[in-house]
């Protein structure tokens, strides 16, 4: 039995999940993993990381099935973040460890890691404009695609406002840095066997030793619906992760916390 099926249900815990690269260019992936989260947890409480057009080749101003989706699944109370503006990375980094993590840790989607402040900032207020229309709704904050982010992006997004950000390990507010939560993310790799087999790995260690994170965040992506290993071990982690867990929004980490000393 895992750790976390033998710890009671706290509200104190939470579980955050969110399905990433949300935009025309996957609408059917998306569809069966948002169906299959809300089956998992019992509602329509996760988030979407909405692009708003993928690689240059999916505007989301030109799909508007896809929109009417977005403001049905913001309505039910779906989150909705800011992903980057194409998830492309075309820029030549000259940082040695920059061009390794934008080989590495993905693949050339890294759309943020090294633009300046001021493009990075055009990007950001253009897609908040198109996700907002879309959705009819404030988007809840903005993440980099692949979680990478450079000086650039980092000073843009204090500039435009956005309530909140997320990389691998953390969730914070981008006006003062103040962290909101720490931990890894609990995510999938479809791009090859060894990544595949590293993640599913990585995820079974997450359904038995995160029992006493106070925060836990899985993040889901349009690929994972290509392999039955990936859907099931999402399904078992989420499962698992949910038994100790309340559900919950990442808008709930900016509410004032509760005084339990009293």
């Amino acid at each position: 039995m895992s750790a976390s099926a033998t710890l009671p249900l706290r509200a104190d815990r939470r579980l955050i999940v969110a399905i990433h690269d949300v935009g025309p260019a996957f609408a059917e992936p998306i569809r069966v993993l948002a169906d299959r989260i809300e089956a998992l947890i019992g509602a329509p409480r996760f988030a979407m990381l909405v692009v708003p057009d993928h690689w240059g080749m999916a505007p989301l101003g030109a799909h508007p099935g896809f929109r009417a989706s977005l403001r049905s699944w913001a309505d039910a109370g779906v989150e909705m973040f800011l992903h980057g503006w194409q998830h492309r990375d075309e820029t030549q980094h000259q940082r040695l460890l920059d061009r390794f993590r934008a080989s590495t840790m993905t693949a050339r989607e890294g759309e943020f890691l090294g633009l300046t402040a001021a493009e990075a900032g055009r990007r950001m207020r253009e897609g908040r404009d198109v996700v907002e229309q879309a959705t009819g709704r404030p988007v809840a904050g903005f993440v980099a695609p692949a979680w990478l982010y450079g000086a650039g992006a980092r000073s843009a997004m204090r500039e435009v406002g956005f309530a909140l950000a997320e990389d691998h390990f953390r969730v914070w507010r981008p006006a003062n840095d103040e962290v909101l939560a720490r931990g890894p993310v609990v995510t999938w790799a479809s791009r090859s066997r060894a990544r595949t087999a590293s993640s599913l790995a990585v995820a079974a260690i997450a359904r038995s030793s995160f029992g006493q994170m106070p925060t836990v965040r899985v993040a889901v992506h349009p690929g994972d619906v290509t392999k039955p290993a990936i859907l099931a071990s999402i399904d078992r982690t989420i499962r698992a992760l949910a038994k100790a867990r309340a559900v919950s929004r990442y808008a709930e980490l900016l509410q004032p916390k509760k005084d339990t000393t009293r």
